[in-house]
């Protein structure tokens, strides 16, 4: 075994090993040092007795939670760090890895710890799994590394004892979108429409989406109560497509970051004006709010945040209502998903 010191152990479900991988990478371009089995396991050594060394030394543990659950062996691990880890104060993260259920099932002794979860866009889990092991919060945007080759890390017989420099990442497959829906709602509609960059398209199926969400038929007016009470699933659905196709510059996640910026407004005012004028809702001398005809709709000449419409067009909600009331109903959903 090598002397390397090592930021944190990735515990994991060899079924999920390809998105472990990944991960290790993206921890490596920030300059982090993780141990993963098969980059640091020499040929014919006894694991167990490897894991009992690091125990000893490492400062973190990642525990991965996949589609599968926790594997039998990674369940003997994450008790023995926890023994260790409570007498030397060291963190034990739980880690959702992108196709984790969406009420994964976690031991009594990790359900109280605050996870990092891969299915986000926000937080970034980057950003949140790089604080949790150095305890220090990055302040600017992270490397990331790209994808391994899902087909190639399946085939273990290929990888388990190849070094990280060796390992042929090649081109990432692009990932299934997670179109889950509380009511049965079909989202491909919308995935094509931001897929294809067809903004004001997209922006009217959200609307008809939503409608079907909170059980109403098209040409009707959301309450504020509605909103509100969105289901969880489907908003975090809409969002998430939104946030992808659009590469981080639409959805109601980026619009909720820039209205918590302008003061949180909850009512028509200063700083309500000042989100709808970053938004590109209403023209820079605050005079007039624009119509759903006059978006730029092009995503160069777009500001950030400015669709979806919550405050003037399909929606049929007063601005300043919609916009607070979906960012309130996301932080909801945020807790409660935390807390599930």
């Amino acid at each position: 075994m090598t002397e390397q010191q090592f930021d944190v152990f990735l515990c994991h479900n060899s079924e999920d090993k390809p998105a472990v991988i990944e991960i290790a990478q993206q921890l490596r371009q920030n300059d982090l040092s993780p141990w993963l089995d098969v980059w640091e396991l020499q040929p014919g050594a006894i694991w167990q007795f490897s894991l009992e060394q690091q125990i000893e030394n490492i400062k973190a543990a990642a525990v991965f939670v996949g589609q599968q659950g926790l594997g039998p062996w990674q369940s003997e691990e994450i008790y023995a760090f926890l023994q260790e880890f409570i007498s030397r104060k060291c963190p034990v993260i739980p880690v959702m890895l992108p196709n984790a259920p969406q009420q994964p099932k976690l031991p009594i002794f990790l359900r109280n710890r605050h996870w990092v979860d891969f299915r986000m866009q926000e937080p970034p889990p980057l950003v949140q799994l790089v604080w949790g092991i150095t305890g220090i919060r990055p302040l600017v945007p992270l490397n990331t590394a790209q994808a391994i080759n899902t087909q190639t890390a399946a085939n273990l017989d290929a990888v388990v004892w190849a070094s990280p420099t060796t390992i042929d990442i090649g081109k990432p497959p692009e990932p299934k979108d997670d179109l889950s829906s509380e009511k049965g709602i079909d989202y491909r509609k919308l995935r094509d429409l931001l897929k294809a960059g067809k903004w004001r398209e997209a922006d009217r199926e959200t609307y008809e989406v939503m409608m079907r969400a909170v059980g109403k038929k098209s040409g009707t007016w959301f309450t504020q109560k509605e909103l509100f009470e969105l289901p969880c699933v489907d908003l975090l659905t809409i969002d998430r497509l939104w946030v992808k196709y659009s590469n981080n510059k639409f959805g109601f996640s980026i619009q909720k970051n820039i209205w918590q910026q302008c003061g949180r407004p909850q009512s028509s005012g200063q700083s309500w004006n000042l989100f709808c004028v970053q938004v590109g809702w209403q023209d820079a001398n605050k005079v007039h709010y624009l119509e759903h005809q006059e978006t730029r709709a092009s995503f160069d000449k777009a500001p950030l945040g400015e669709f979806p419409r919550l405050g003037r067009g399909w929606w049929g909600v007063v601005g300043v209502t919609g916009v607070s009331s979906i960012a309130l109903r996301l932080e909801s959903c945020g807790q409660r998903h935390q807390a599930s």
